[in-house]
């Protein structure tokens, strides 16, 4: 190939200047969107393949196999909520707080990961996949792993943990069922319970779900000449 090939052909040129670390991050963080969207079995590797703006053999060819990406998409989210929830618990060691104190920074911290969409939702599709072998194992690990932070590094009581892990799975449960999108509803049990859920991220789940406050007041419209 000749140097004036190198530099006017746009597919080989980005894929020469990144590095393969960061090649599998871009290729993870698509994948993680894709797997939360579309769930371990309805996704597909030339999806992820897209989304990551490469081809779909140079995914194979780095993970092998679409368990094998799937897995470790699901690694890097327990690894990102676990990273997170050690640095809240330390800064809130650090500060002296109470264990309510440090309740609601832990909850504030797992809503903040919405920012990331993929994060929150591959984990549910984690669990959800957790019959397969290989994703079970994982789920089961870092699960267990989660709830032995909160016992020992948090020092949380049993019945506190199961409290927190379940509020946990229910923002995950809205999210994943788009009852985001209902927010405006004539129902006024659904704002209700979004409210009670998100608490003080209200907003931010739903900048981060819907778009900003005038995206979503067009899909409110759109939504109310739909029902007239």
């Amino acid at each position: 190939m000749t140097s004036e090939q190198m530099t006017t052909d746009p597919a080989k040129a980005p894929q020469e200047r990144v590095s393969a670390a960061v090649r599998r991050e871009q290729i993870l963080a698509a994948a993680s969107g894709v797997f939360g969207e579309r769930g371990y079995v309805g996704a597909t590797t030339d999806q992820v393949a897209q989304a990551a703006g490469i081809s779909q053999p140079y995914v194979v060819r780095m993970f092998g196999s679409k368990e094998r990406l799937f897995v470790e998409v699901l690694d890097r989210a327990l690894g990102t909520l676990l990273d997170a929830f050690r640095a809240v618990i330390a800064e809130s060691k650090q500060a002296g707080d109470e264990q309510d104190a440090l309740m609601t920074k832990l909850g504030a911290a797992y809503a903040d990961l919405i920012i990331d969409r993929g994060i929150l939702m591959s984990l549910m599709q984690g669990f959800v996949a957790g019959h397969e072998p290989a994703i079970g194992a994982k789920a089961r690990a870092g699960f267990m792993e989660l709830y032995t932070l909160l016992r020992n590094e948090a020092g949380f009581e049993p019945d506190l943990i199961v409290d927190f892990l379940a509020h946990g799975m229910l923002f995950n449960t809205l999210i994943a069922m788009r009852m985001i999108d209902q927010h405006d509803s004539d129902d006024p049990c659904i704002p209700e319970l979004l409210a009670h859920t998100f608490r003080t991220k209200l907003d931010i789940v739903m900048n981060t779900v819907l778009g900003a406050p005038e995206q979503q007041a067009t899909a409110a419209a759109s939504r109310t000449r739909t029902t007239e």
